[in-house]
């Protein structure tokens, strides 16, 4: 599956808004996320010309949920 497609995978259709960007089921990270699909189709503008877009995750738990872009915790990964 390409995260970047832009016709959105049959899951994405059962997916529930996490409030905290993780499975809502199990907490599970979205790195753990065996499936993901971002809507950058349909962005939502808001202040400074930034934009936010959906996120869709499937979790291994089967979970499928979904988050704002901005809601995404900035990586440990950055130097």
């Amino acid at each position: 599956m390409d995260a970047f497609a832009s016709t959105p995978p049959q899951w994405t259709n059962k997916a529930t808004h996490a409030v905290n960007f993780g499975c809502p089921n199990c907490q599970a990270s979205a790195a753990e996320a065996k499936e993901v699909w971002l809507n950058r189709r349909a962005p939502v503008s808001f202040g400074n010309n930034r934009r936010k877009w959906q996120e869709f995750y499937w979790c291994e738990c089967n979970t499928v949920w979904w988050a704002w872009s901005s809601d995404r915790p900035t990586s440990d990964l950055k130097d």
